[in-house]
């Protein structure tokens, strides 16, 4: 137990309509990014993911709270952050970097620092491509002796971040897919496929995902971080690539298997090539319901436009146990991307209050 009120879950397995205006007593968040909700105190959130969704979820939460934890793949072996793997006995900085730009503070400089991280070097030489906040992050991490997460802290405070950003895992990690591939001359059909990269350019179904090494170390800020947490979010992301990996990590599925946080789940908005080609939301969550290990979700949040079958998802949401939360969170414009009010109206909607 930790010593305080776990949020309460309320009614399971139904169908909650949109937020409409306020949200359990929650004011209507604001349409500044590092703005907070006043009149109650913030949640306690971890958003675990990588990428681009997870810096679409962070620019939702951040509207929610400071008191905000991105939790971040370390497995990327592409472009600069596999050079700088490659190079270097650091984790892969790329997706740590856009964490952080998505939670720097909204002032000018933390502005003017955040497209600084974002930018890449032009030119032909060895330098070209790399983003200037990769090499920061390696090179804050090379002063300190390696140590990532203070070199996180320090960009961090440079930003004005609003929350903090530390890895899944104190070291790299090599994902190792099983992928059924769909060409037809392929004999053997059934591949191994190593590496992240790889594995969302192999055409085909992914039917298992394993992470190597498999019992990686965890720093005590990220396990601390889960369970003191009041809400935990998954997704939105790469579903193979970077939602799965963290309930692939022992001591992150004992962590979140172990936490009074309520555990929410933001659904893609649509299928993404090369890793879920032709899936549906439900199957989304099947696959990731095969990996929960022990994990309780408590809330399914998905885009109400983009919901084909709503019977099958509700039917896939009960399965779980879990509610589901149908709401505009996609741009107003059609595009395939979350929009940070939208969707933080429906987080605030489940996140509840301390």
């Amino acid at each position: 137990m930790h010593g305080r009120q776990a949020p309460q879950r309320g009614d399971r397995g139904g169908v909650r309509p949109p937020p409409q205006g306020r949200g359990r007593g929650r004011g209507r968040p604001s349409s500044r990014p590092g703005s907070r909700v006043v009149g109650v105190q913030a949640p306690r959130v971890v958003a675990f993911g990588g990428g681009h969704g997870l810096a679409a979820a962070l620019a939702a939460w951040r509207r929610l709270t400071t008191e905000l934890t991105a939790v971040v793949t370390v497995a990327d072996d592409g472009g600069s952050s596999g050079r700088i793997r490659r190079e270097m006995p650091v984790l892969p900085p790329g997706d740590l970097r856009m964490a952080l730009a998505a939670l720097a503070g909204d002032g000018a400089q933390g502005q003017e620092l955040a497209a600084l991280l974002q930018h890449r070097l032009g030119g032909t030489g060895v330098l070209a491509g790399h983003p200037v906040g990769n090499l920061m992050l390696t090179g804050l991490a090379e002063m300190h002796g390696g140590d990532t997460v203070r070199a996180l802290g320090e960009l961090g405070q440079l930003l004005g971040c609003s929350g903090r950003v530390l890895p899944m895992a104190d070291v790299p990690l090599d994902l190792v897919a099983r992928v059924e591939t769909t060409d037809p001359d392929d004999p053997a059909r059934t591949r191994t496929i190593r590496g992240q990269v790889a594995i969302a350019a192999t055409p085909g179904h992914v039917r298992e995902i394993l992470v190597s090494p498999h019992d990686p170390p965890v720093h005590q800020a990220v396990l601390d971080a889960i369970a003191t947490a009041d809400v935990v979010s998954l997704g939105p992301g790469s579903w193979y690539t970077s939602v799965l990996p963290h309930l692939l990590v022992p001591k992150l599925r004992a962590a979140l298997a172990a936490t009074q946080a309520r555990v929410v789940v933001v659904l893609n908005l649509e299928p993404q090539p090369g890793e879920t080609d032709g899936f549906s939301p439900e199957e989304h969550l099947s696959v990731l319901q095969a990996h929960l290990g022990g994990v309780a979700l408590h809330t399914v949040i998905a885009d109400a436009d983009s919901v084909v079958d709503r019977r099958g998802l509700l039917s896939a949401v009960r399965e779980l146990g879990a509610e589901l939360v149908l709401a505009p969170v996609a741009e107003p414009d059609g595009s395939p991307r979350h929009d940070p009010e939208r969707l933080a109206a429906a987080l605030a909607s489940v996140a509840g209050a301390r």
